[in-house]
């Protein structure tokens, strides 16, 4: 994700590797779940649930990030399309001339995948998209009865 910029609660977080002044007045989005749109059906409307648990999961659900999860979920629906359509009709065509053509559901299949992949990168649901985040472990309740006896 070079060329970037990364958000302060990132920088923060990765202890601000960079050593540069870190910006005190970014927005910081409410936290929160944000609503389904009403005109998601089927596959889209299942992965917005998935992804709403996995977002929860993670800490990293955002009212703001709504627009965002929508283009990931139309991508994952647009994917399932396209692939249903390749495995009735085939990776190939006849014309009614007798040419063999690729099916145009493989260029659509790619570009929703090359789509999918950039949401998955801005959402953090990639391996490599995780790997540049670190979040704090969260803290263990301390006992009543710890350090009395030191």
């Amino acid at each position: 994700m070079s060329g970037r910029p990364k958000p302060t609660r990132l920088k923060v977080i990765e202890g601000n590797p960079g050593r540069r002044p870190l910006n005190e007045r970014e927005p910081r989005p409410r936290p929160g779940m944000p609503s389904c749109p009403r005109w998601f059906d089927g596959e889209a409307r299942t992965e917005w649930r998935w992804l709403i648990a996995e977002l929860k999961y993670m800490g990293l659900l955002t009212r703001a990030d709504r627009g965002i999860m929508i283009g990931y979920c139309i991508a994952v629906a647009d994917v399932r399309e396209a692939v249903e359509t390749l495995r009735t009709e085939g990776r190939t065509l006849k014309t009614t001339n007798g040419n063999v053509i690729q099916n145009p559901a493989v260029v659509r299949k790619n570009r929703a995948l090359a789509l999918l992949r950039s949401y998955c990168a801005e959402l953090g649901l990639s391996p490599t998209s995780r790997a540049r985040i670190s979040v704090p472990l969260p803290e263990k309740k301390r006992s009543a009865w710890e350090g009395l006896l030191a």
